[in-house]
């Protein structure tokens, strides 16, 4: 119980300060989106995506195994950090290195070379966070992390849209990031030394560092792919169609890919939970993983619904320019329900042992991903990376489906039915912001419609009042 009761209150905790950090980090994409316009705001964001897939060559995939060895095995911790640390500098400085080479091959625009440039930094930086924090979740706390996530945030908008207000432009911008960077890199080192009490020295150990490229390479290549098929179509974008249709974009990217701070808040208390599970209690992991899938199934079709329907009004958010925004984001909210089931798909899969299988599926949907985007973005441009968004993430789901029923009996039924209760409930919610969508304000539209979801829902059997307590009860501690 006592496990349990960890997911619920490192669930509620960083669900909270996601919800916060989530906010401020659209405000301050909205505020970006308004004041530099679709092709400014493609350059930004193109520089990103750039380096944001060379980052996953510094990392590579060891992030889940820190979490799940030092979840399995705590006193490890300290020694499984200084190495891994130990191989992260190198990578860091050759990695920086080809994304500085790659983007002056090609026949980019000065300001766009300067903004991968500055955003090199705070690739590297991240990098180094992300392993300090890894190590943090596998002592199952993500209360510091938490914390972090929102002054992050906080800093970013604080010192980047003074930036732009003060004239500074898109390079000081970029710099406001990395100094968020810094202070994340800071703050996490400080935890883990002085909260989490883990020795953190460099160190150089052959033998552990065998067993962890072992162990590595599987996640290693999920996660290459992953950046791949994640972030490939704005440089194929951005090549094929111009940095005014990333912009375009960026906007149903941006709405769909905020809205995952809720599964990956959920995720990110149960996979060291899961890993624990798979050594000790199996009934236990099965029926964890059946909540999870219920969990983020009634969580994201009333958000695609209600995305979908407003799509329009939403747009309206950001200036005119923006129109072009409108079907791309109807098209890609429709995949926010495989993206929301297949974090604990992959998670399960990891903390099973299956990283191998993970690889495979993701490298699958990657190959997918990148042919289908090669032939849908140079005629539909935006709007073709938007169907390829959604057609990946739904062959993601499936091959995960395959691969879960190969780890234990999974009851498909029992996610059916809530499946089922969650579409009716859904689509009455969905009658109603169709024929009052054009009378009333989205400050109305949006708690109305969530509050006539959950009573249908409610009605319907989706859920029960023990339920909502227990998530109120998280809270506390």
């Amino acid at each position: 119980m006592t496990k349990i009761n960890n997911i619920a209150k490192n669930t509620s905790y960083l669900t909270a300060a996601l919800i916060l950090q989530k906010v401020i980090s659209f405000s301050y994409f909205t505020l970006l989106a308004r004041y530099l316009g679709p092709e400014n705001l493609g350059n930004y964001y193109f520089a990103l995506s750039f380096t944001t897939i060379f980052a996953i060559f510094i990392d590579l995939g060891v992030s889940n195994v820190i979490i799940r060895e030092i979840a399995k095995n705590q006193e490890k911790a300290g020694r499984l950090l200084g190495n891994i640390l130990t191989l992260k500098i190198p990578l860091a400085i050759l990695s920086a290195l080809a994304a500085v080479i790659l983007i002056n091959i090609f026949d980019y625009d000065p300001l766009v070379k300067t903004l991968v440039y500055i955003s090199c930094f705070s690739m590297v930086l991240d990098s180094f966070t992300l392993s300090f924090y890894s190590t943090i979740r596998g002592f199952h706390n993500l209360k510091y992390e938490s914390i972090s996530s929102v002054v992050f945030q906080l800093i970013v908008l604080v010192f980047g849209y003074g930036a732009l207000l003060m004239g500074g432009g898109l390079i000081a911008a970029m710099l406001a990031l990395v100094l968020a960077s810094l202070y994340n890199f800071i703050y996490s080192f400080w935890v883990t030394v002085k909260k989490i009490k883990v020795n953190v020295r460099l160190a150089f150990d052959k033998t552990l560092i065998k067993q962890i490229a072992l162990i590595t390479w599987p996640f290693a290549l999920y996660a290459i792919f992953q950046r791949l098929y994640t972030y490939f179509d704005t440089v194929l974008i951005s090549y094929f169609a111009g940095n005014e249709q990333v912009g375009l974009y960026q906007i149903a990217f941006k709405i769909v890919f905020a809205l995952q701070f809720l599964p990956l808040a959920f995720t990110a208390s149960l996979y060291p939970a899961l890993s624990s599970y798979w050594q000790n209690n199996r009934e236990q992991l099965a029926i964890s993983f059946e909540r999870a899938l219920n969990y983020l199934t009634i969580i994201s079709l009333p958000i695609i619904v209600g995305i979908y329907l407003l799509a329009d009004k939403i747009i309206l958010l950001f200036k005119a320019g923006y129109d072009g925004a409108i079907l791309p984001l109807q098209i890609a909210i429709i995949a926010l329900f495989f993206i929301f089931v297949n974090y604990p798909i992959g998670s399960l899969l990891n903390a099973c042992d299956r990283q191998l299988r993970n690889t495979i599926n993701i490298g699958i949907v990657a190959l997918a991903s990148i042919v289908l985007n090669f032939i849908f973005i140079p005629r539909l441009q935006a709007v073709g990376a938007s169907i390829v968004m959604l057609i990946s993430n739904g062959l993601l789901f499936f091959l995960g489906v395959l691969a879960t029923k190969k780890i234990m009996p999974y009851r498909f039924s029992r996610n059916f039915k809530i499946l089922i209760k969650t579409l009716i409930a859904s689509a009455l919610m969905g009658g109603l912001l169709f024929f009052t969508k054009d009378k009333l304000s989205l400050l109305i539209l949006i708690p109305v419609s969530g509050l006539v979801y959950f009573y249908f829902l409610y009605l319907l059997g989706g859920f029960k009042k023990e339920d909502v307590f227990s998530i109120f009860k998280s809270f506390k501690l």
